[in-house]
């Protein structure tokens, strides 16, 4: 509510009351794309937050929404129009709020090299998970029994991810197959550094109670991988944002609303215990990951609608959670 009447306020101060009521319906239009785009990215937080103490979980919301809402739907533009066109942040705010269009074809001409990260940290979330040969729940049996047995392989998953990203660069034109190598890259090298970082805390766990008491409860390694998960998520929302308006306070507000929505919701998941009744639900949060990585390796070239990768997530949540339900029955009948 405060969201829309901050909104409100903007649109009329630019335009009157046609310029509210514009503002109100484009940033509901925001607030429902950003949760269908992100509901897979709830229940995959849900599932390692669930461990967390109450310290890390209210860090989630706070410091952490800080991150996503001013971070992510309004500095992260701002930085790549300042550092791609060499000039500073307070001249780029000014042609976001001045020269909106100028603007929005300036983050959009890198809408490949941002495909590029985020797709490749999220293809090895998905890979790292489906490829895990210790996970005892399966949900698509046939499939990932014989996935966790190449899980031996190490760093298989890294592996699969630079060719991908090598088969990606190939339908890139040549002026921007180095950036979007770079970027893909980098999205590898990411995962990896707060991979490492994990593991380094999981080692003094063994080391020291204390310390393993601590990882167990929450971590500034978990809340760096939720924070660079969150981001990889909300790429594709803030460029398919500037496909509905150009105004980067609306977009904010906008996304911000919608992020809020969806770690409150992360929040109700772990306290309502939804993902041990539901026991398919992460996996197919984790399939709709590896979804949307593919949707943004894919966009370097082609332009795919937004509503096809939010549709495509909610599809493959809403099969799991009715084959959660159907596991749920059987296991009552047989007890029964």
């Amino acid at each position: 509510a405060l969201g829309i009447a901050l909104a409100a306020w903007w649109g009329f101060s630019t335009n009157g009351w046609a310029g509210a009521l514009t503002a109100i319906a484009i940033t509901s239009i925001l607030i429902v794309m950003e949760v269908s785009l992100s509901f897979d990215n709830a229940v995959v937080n849900a599932s390692i937050l669930k461990t967390w103490d109450r310290f890390w979980q209210v860090m989630f919301l706070t410091v952490g929404m800080l991150v996503a809402v001013f971070g992510m739907r309004l500095l992260f533009p701002l930085l790549i129009v300042g550092v791609t066109a060499d000039i500073g942040l307070m001249d780029v705010w000014t042609m976001a709020i001045e020269r909106p269009e100028e603007y929005s074809s300036r983050v959009l001409e890198h809408h490949a090299e941002i495909s590029a990260f985020g797709g490749m940290f999220l293809m090895l979330v998905f890979l790292n998970y489906f490829l895990d040969e210790e996970k005892e729940i399966h949900w698509l049996h046939w499939i990932e029994e014989k996935a966790g047995l190449l899980g031996r392989v190490n760093a298989v998953s890294v592996l699969i991810a630079l060719l991908t990203l090598v088969t990606a660069v190939g339908f890139v034109e040549d002026s921007h197959k180095f950036a979007v190598m770079i970027a893909g890259t980098w999205g590898i090298l990411t995962y990896l550094l707060v991979d490492f970082i994990s593991s380094f805390l999981e080692k003094e766990e063994e080391e020291d109670p204390i310390i393993g008491k601590i990882v167990k409860r929450g971590s500034i390694g978990a809340f760096l991988y939720l924070e660079v998960l969150d981001a990889s998520f909300s790429f594709d929302g803030v460029i398919g944002a500037f496909a509905i308006t150009k105004d980067i306070i609306i977009i904010m507000i906008g996304l911000g609303v919608g992020a809020w929505f969806v770690r409150s919701m992360t929040i109700y998941l772990v306290e309502k215990g939804t993902l041990s009744e539901y026991i398919y639900l992460e996996h197919g949060a984790h399939y709709a990951i590896g979804a949307l990585a593919l949707i943004m390796i894919a966009s370097v070239k082609f332009h795919i609608p937004e509503v096809i990768t939010g549709l495509i997530g909610i599809a493959f949540i809403g099969v799991a959670f009715m084959s959660s339900v159907k596991h749920r029955r059987l296991n009552a009948d047989a007890k029964s």
